[in-house]
């Protein structure tokens, strides 16, 4: 490779340049990087002595990046990912290598993880490594090879399997029906109703699947994920929507009760997603291999 060295800046000074970006300040900079605001400052003076190019606009002790320095940054920003993962994988990886996967919380724990057993007996070499995330996610700028995802993926450059369709079922605890579910959807709305911020419009489609028209916004509490509304439904806190994988031993042992007769309507579903730059990656493929077996067993999957 004959590029001219100057066009090789250091990790160091990318860091700094991709931290201030991110951080939006050099202090908060310097502190993540564990160095004083000056260090910060002379690895920035270094990068753009280096390049020619002036990367750092500067208002009295103010730092922001140049227009021209943000759309190098972003392309910094992948490279310095790849860098990470690339060198966490000689130290961390078994022979069979190592997956990373960002997961949603409750589907994660609730549907993947009882099921881990059989993919680590049967591929014992791989380690996959998870992380909860709750929203999409560039994959370029997040160091995971794959992710599971709820709703239509719109990542681009990117492949998907279909795993589970969702069917989510009004409950609540039994103590706020003790004449039983009623026999009028319309009737939830007399209750108070849990809502989940990540499907703000989950009770509005319900209702309307259940042809309840009702123009005014929904009363209610909001939760930030399953988890917690999922409590609060067993504390007596409301009726909420949630997961038939989520509540069916609840349901079962009489924890919850169903808020209306038979409603279980298809909301979404669950997707494996992954970059198609990652398809050929062993690791990868070995874990989408298994994942479709698991899927396949499932209740009634569209094709």
């Amino acid at each position: 490779m004959d590029t001219p060295r100057r066009l090789f800046p250091s990790i160091s000074s990318l860091r700094a340049l991709e931290a201030l970006d991110r951080l939006g300040s050099a202090s908060a900079a310097a502190e993540e990087l564990a160095l004083t605001q000056s260090a910060v400052s002379r690895q920035l003076q270094t990068l753009e002595t280096q390049l020619g190019v002036q990367l750092v606009l500067r208002d009295r002790k103010r730092l922001a990046l140049s227009p021209v320095a943000q759309n190098y940054v972003g392309e910094v920003r992948q490279a310095l990912t790849q860098i990470a993962q690339a060198s966490l994988k000689l130290h961390v990886s078994p022979v069979g290598g190592t997956l990373s996967l960002a997961i949603l919380p409750t589907f994660g724990m609730r549907w993947l993880v009882p099921r881990l057993p059989d993919f680590a007996r049967l591929h014992p070499d791989i380690t996959i490594n998870m992380s909860t995330r709750l929203r999409p996610f560039n994959f370029a700028s997040e160091p995971f090879d794959a992710a599971l995802h709820f709703g239509e993926p719109d990542w681009p450059g990117t492949e998907r399997l279909l795993l589970k369709v969702e069917r989510v079922i009004p409950v609540c605890a039994p103590a706020l029906l003790p004449a039983g579910p009623p026999r009028n959807p319309r009737d939830l709305l007399k209750m108070p109703l849990l809502h989940i911020q990540t499907r703000p419009r989950a009770w509005q489609d319900w209702f309307q699947k259940m042809e309840v028209e009702h123009s005014a916004p929904l009363p209610g509490t909001v939760h930030d994920q399953f988890t917690t509304i999922y409590q609060a439904a067993l504390h007596g806190l409301g009726v909420a929507l949630l997961p038939n994988y989520l509540i069916e031993q609840d349901l079962a042992t009489g924890k919850l009760t169903t808020a209306y007769s038979d409603t279980a309507k298809i909301m979404g579903a669950y997707y494996l997603v992954w970059p198609k730059s990652k398809s050929d990656d062993l690791s990868l493929r070995e874990f989408r291999h298994w994942l479709a077996s698991q899927a396949q067993g499932d209740e009634t999957l569209p094709r």
